[in-house]
């Protein structure tokens, strides 16, 4: 009927914004997730490494 074949459309239709949408995010998150860690470590290490030159004068 009609109205399947609109349907079988719009389903297509979302798929590729779907998909589309999800090829933008991947990498955004990664880089989010990046940074997010980054300075996780740098927080961590920091007061190390400041530590380290007071004793070492």
């Amino acid at each position: 009927t009609m109205l399947n074949k609109i349907a079988d459309f719009y389903d297509d239709e979302v798929d590729a914004a779907v998909g589309a949408l999800t090829s933008l995010l991947e990498p955004m998150l990664m880089i989010f997730l990046g940074v997010i860690i980054g300075g996780l470590v740098i927080a961590m290490y920091l007061p190390i490494f400041k530590l380290a030159g007071v004793v070492g004068g």
